[in-house]
Formats: C-alpha cells, sequence, structure tokens
C-alpha cells in the first residue's frame, strides 16, 4: 500500500512539474524576448537566451509610444471596473438571497440566462446605448457596460445565502438600516467573495480586448493590449518591443494575484462548500 502511494506521489509530482513548466514557458519567452535585439528575436534557431540583452524594446516602447498612458488606462478600466461590479454584485447578490419580493426568482433566473449568453450577442445594443449616451471612445464606455456583470451578481448570491437570519433580524431589532445591516453584519461574511470577485474582474476586464477594441478607437485612450497590438505593421515587425509590451501588461496581472493570492483561494474553497 505504501509503495502504490510512493509511485502515486511520484507521479503526481513529476506531471504537476510538467504543467508548471509548461504554462510558466510563454511568459518566459516573452520576458526573454523582450530583452533581445530584433534579429536575435526573428533568428532561427531560436535563441533561449538573449546573447547580448538591451534595454532597447523598453526604451523604444515607453518613449517613442504613450506606453505609460497605454497602461494608465488598463489600470484605471480595470480598477473602476472592479469597484463598482463589486459594490453593485454585493448589493444585489444580498437582495436576491435574503430579502423577499415579487417575481424574486425569476430575476434571479434572468441573470443565470443572461451568463450563457456570449458578449458577442449583445454587443450591437451595446454600442448603440454608449453612442445614445454619447460616451463612444471614452474610458466609461468600457467600463459601464461591464458593471451589471451577472456571474457577480451569481456568485455574490452564493454567498450571501448563508448569511444567518438571526444576525440581520437582530440588527433590525438594534435599530440598524437597510446599508447599515449589509455593512456591519452580512459583508464581514461575504468579505471572502468579495475579495475573489475582485479579483475576477479585474483580470477579466484586463483582458477583455475585443470590448476594448470596439468601444476605444483614438491611439490615447487604447489600453496597453490594443497599444501593443497597434505596434504590428504589414512589412515588418518589432518583435522585441511587442514582447516588451506584452512583458509590461502582465505585470499587474501578477502583482495583484499575489497580493490576493490567499484570499483569492479562500473565497474560492468556501463558495465551492457552500454552492
Amino acid at each position: 500500500m505504501k509503495s502504490r502511494l510512493s509511485v502515486f506521489k511520484i507521479l503526481s509530482t513529476v506531471i504537476l512539474l510538467a504543467l508548471t513548466l509548461f504554462f510558466i514557458f510563454p511568459f518566459y519567452w516573452i520576458l526573454t524576448g523582450a530583452f533581445k535585439s530584433q534579429p536575435d528575436t526573428i533568428v532561427i534557431p531560436p535563441q533561449w537566451w538573449p546573447s547580448q540583452p538591451t534595454w532597447e524594446n523598453f526604451e523604444q516602447l515607453l518613449f517613442q509610444n504613450p506606453a505609460t498612458h497605454w497602461l494608465w488606462n488598463s489600470i484605471f478600466i480595470s480598477t473602476a471596473t472592479m469597484l463598482l461590479v463589486c459594490v453593485t454584485s454585493s448589493l444585489a447578490g444580498y437582495v436576491l438571497a435574503k430579502k423577499r419580493f415579487y417575481g424574486q426568482r425569476w430575476l434571479f433566473l434572468l441573470f443565470v440566462a443572461s451568463m450563457a449568453l456570449p458578449k458577442q450577442v449583445i454587443l450591437v445594443p451595446l454600442v448603440r446605448i454608449v453612442n445614445f449616451l454619447g460616451i463612444h471612445d471614452s474610458l466609461a464606455a468600457v467600463i459601464l457596460p461591464l458593471v451589471g456583470w451577472p456571474f457577480g451578481v451569481f456568485l455574490m448570491k452564493q454567498f450571501s445565502e448563508n448569511i444567518p437570519t438571526e444576525l440581520l433580524e437582530s440588527a433590525k431589532i438594534d435599530g440598524c438600516g437597510e446599508l447599515s445591516t449589509f455593512w456591519n453584519v452580512a459583508f464581514p461574511i461575504v468579505k471572502p467573495g468579495f475579495a475573489a470577485l475582485a479579483i475576477f474582474t479585474f483580470i477579466n476586464t484586463w483582458n477583455d480586448y475585443f470590448m476594448q477594441l470596439v468601444m476605444l478607437t483614438s491611439r490615447e485612450n487604447l489600453t496597453i493590449s490594443l497599444g501593443v497590438a497597434t505596434m504590428q505593421a504589414e512589412m515588418a515587425t518589432n518583435y522585441g518591443v511587442i514582447m516588451a509590451g506584452a512583458a509590461l501588461a502582465s505585470v499587474p496581472i501578477v502583482v495583484v494575484f499575489l497580493l490576493f493570492q490567499k484570499s483569492f483561494t479562500q473565497g474560492i474553497t468556501m463558495g465551492a462548500v457552500k454552492g
């Protein structure tokens, strides 16, 4: 029995190590390519390590292109969307879970059904609404359509289901209003789900290339992913600069996940148990 367990442990370790290397390799290739000169990025066979590391790609990216402004646009869009989605989803999920009103189940079913719709299906109505509001080609055109994220409402509703009703009733007896009850009683209980939703929203918004491509047109309003994509020329492409832009774009995602990894895993685990 012990021999079987040891063999299983060895095989599991080897498989996990192989998967780790498989997923890390693209990031390694982008990071090393960012320090290669243009001839070194297209040489065959490829170089596994820069023969002459250079900062030229980052200098060209930051000083000859508005990459810093693009990066700020991405950070602002992702952060603003994260805050708005977390606030609205936590409130909506709390109401759907702990309040009783006519049409409650149908409203929740509507949110669940909308999760099955791809964003491309509702893109035309979104564009028409954005044009009607006069915010096309602005950062708000990317932020506002993402606020009513059905997955966020669904996730926070599942967490809010396990808030003890007795605590809410005790808060009402003590004279707490609805917002005070939510903030002082409900929110500390659903905080792990709130943290997981924050990370989900930030990453989803940061990687939402399609929405940004449709809503943003002027060069100064581009995000870092769109800005890097515009560097691809028809006749020649500087792959070193593009890899430098990709490396720069990946830094905030890695930092956010490393900072909130504990809250993320705790929220996902609790959500799985509660579901």
